[in-house]
């Protein structure tokens, strides 16, 4: 199962947001960027479509894993994941979260890297 598009984040302004303003919380292997939500930023047609109060990115480089399909995998693998937990709920504004892995996570097993993720969304407040 996948995030639905309403959850998923797209767009290199929304990316250049997060990356600048964005709240860091670092793990050993991953860190996540947390923002309040900027319905500016995303596309025309993504505004028209009712706003869900939690909009997610994976970024995972070349440095995790030269292969496509390993990193199709763990970006599926955080998705499923994050679709199934339960995010407190936002005002209006919503909130945005980027997740991205360190090279060092690719030695990491599956089950590692979700606990940690989910270590570093309760120090962030969304859990």
């Amino acid at each position: 199962m996948v995030l639905p598009k309403t959850l998923r984040l797209k767009g290199y302004k929304c990316f250049d947001y997060l990356y600048k303003e964005g709240r860091r919380y670092y793990g050993p292997s991953m860190v996540i960027r947390t923002v309040n939500a900027k319905s500016k930023l995303l596309k025309h047609k993504s505004r028209t479509m009712p706003l869900s109060p939690f909009k997610v990115a994976v970024s995972i480089s070349h440095k995790v894993s030269k292969k496509a399909v390993i990193r199709n995998q763990l970006r599926r693998l955080f998705h499923e994941y994050l679709s199934k937990k339960q995010i407190k709920k936002f005002s209006q504004t919503g909130i945005w979260v980027l997740i991205s892995l360190k090279p060092k996570s690719s030695n990491e097993s599956p089950e590692n890297l979700l606990r940690e993720c989910d270590k570093l969304l309760f120090k962030s407040g969304l859990l």
